[in-house]
């Protein structure tokens, strides 16, 4: 079988899986088969088509992926302005970094603490809601006004 036409099936192949998978990962290597199918066209030598595979497999990932990255702010927190940041809430369980519940505007919501430091907060104790991510409250004691 001819050199170009095996590139060609690996690249359809690479194709299909790309359109099976959200990654943007087999691209790479379906481009890669291509350009290699059009080499193969004027060499049936596999020594020279393999490497060369190889290596704009690796250039393809390192540099064309983070191009067609649809979603370029997927490592940043999910995060919105939301009409529950600042508002006092009650405990509905003990709150902190990992666990915990919250009522506001009767409402139930998992909350959390700022920090894996910060101290727990206790069940029917008053919080302020600081951040809200996705379903999570991020809350903290209120500051008490008038003591410095």
């Amino acid at each position: 079988m001819s050199a170009w036409l095996v590139f060609l099936i690996v690249a359809i192949l690479f194709f299909i899986a790309e359109i099976y998978t959200p990654a943007m990962f087999f691209l790479n290597f379906a481009l890669a088969s291509v350009v290699c199918a059009l080499l193969g066209i004027f060499t049936e030598n596999y020594n020279v088509l393999v490497p060369i595979f190889t290596v704009l497999s690796i250039l393809f990932i390192l540099f064309l992926r983070p191009l067609l990255n649809i979603n370029p702010k997927a490592d940043k927190e999910h995060e919105f302005e939301s009409q529950y940041i600042g508002k006092t809430a009650t405990a509905t369980t003990d709150i902190n970094a990992f666990s915990g519940r919250l009522k506001v505007y009767d409402e139930d919501w998992e909350a959390r603490t700022l920090s894996e430091d910060a101290p727990e907060i206790k069940k029917g104790a008053k919080v302020t809601i600081t951040r809200h991510n996705d379903l999570t409250m991020f809350v903290q004691k209120p500051e008490k006004k008038g003591k410095k």
